[in-house]
């Protein structure tokens, strides 16, 4: 389970200004169903131009629904360029904190309110900047060089938690790897071509990565992992605990556990469950 501070919890459970205000003056939408979290923001100004009302109405988990509640309390008798100063780390501490691994809703507040902002000065909704690197939620290179530089990440698994890029297929990993690089001013590390195991080799190597990597990180959720059988490249596997019964657990399955596998063991390594 995540660690979640009281406030979280207050904001989630009873969470502030939920809906839509009807004749907003601005309008902004971010994230989609398809990705597992969306959210809508809209706000109205007085006569001296402060925001006087803020609503938002979302789809998503505990700290998705914490953070847009925060964020509608934040902007609250602000103006517009107060407002545009809010980043995602001012909501996250609002609200005492948040599990690196759910930052990514912070981010998704701090970008609709852009959006509603940019709609209230009549600004055209600008377009997807840069290229797609995350296939699997639309996350551009553009995205996550903004995310390393505001939140001084250092690692795929820290850009993962702030913009959900990587926490897919995996098969952007490499990609999003050279960024952090440039970013971060390193030199790109250049991959060795790594020595051709034996069966039992690989075998012994899998085993050890789920003992040391994968395990632990699905035993905090109260999950669990089994190794079955290793054959050729396919490696079968059961999954235990709640992590049998969780609706991402394909995502977590491909995502996590055959990236892990992929990255430490043997880039061609392919994870298939089995009941």
């Amino acid at each position: 389970m995540w660690e979640y501070t009281d406030k979280v919890k207050e904001h989630f459970l009873n969470p502030r200004n939920v809906g839509v205000i009807e004749d907003a003056d601005g309008i902004g939408e971010v994230g989609s169903l398809a990705c597992g979290d969306a959210l809508k923001l809209t706000f109205k100004l007085d006569e001296e131009g402060r925001i006087a009302d803020a609503k938002f109405q979302t789809f998503g988990c505990a700290s998705a629904i914490a953070s847009s509640s925060a964020l509608t309390e934040i902007i609250k008798g602000m103006t517009l360029e107060e407002a545009a100063r809010v980043t995602n780390e001012d909501i996250a501490r609002y609200l005492g904190g948040l599990p690196r691994e759910k930052m990514h809703c912070s981010v998704m507040g701090r970008d609709a309110l852009e959006k509603a902002i940019a709609h209230y000065r009549g600004e055209a909704e600008k377009k997807t900047e840069g290229n797609i690197v995350c296939e699997c939620f639309g996350v551009t290179d553009i995205e996550i060089e903004r995310a390393i530089r505001e939140n001084n990440l250092t690692s795929i698994e820290d850009v993962t938690h702030y913009v959900k890029a990587g926490g897919g297929c995996g098969n952007c990993h490499e990609a999003i790897q050279e960024i952090l690089d440039t970013v971060r001013g390193k030199e790109p590390v250049v991959k060795k071509t790594p020595a051709r195991l034996t069966n039992i080799q690989k075998i012994k190597l899998i085993e050890e990565t789920l003992d040391r990597e994968i395990k632990p990180a699905l035993r905090k959720d109260g999950g669990d992992i089994e190794l079955v059988d290793v054959d050729g490249d396919q490696v079968l596997v059961k999954l235990q605990g709640t992590c049998a019964s969780c609706a991402a657990s394909q995502v977590t399955l491909k995502g996590y556990v055959e990236a892990k596998l992929q990255e430490l063991v043997s880039p061609g390594l392919v994870v298939e469950e089995v009941q």
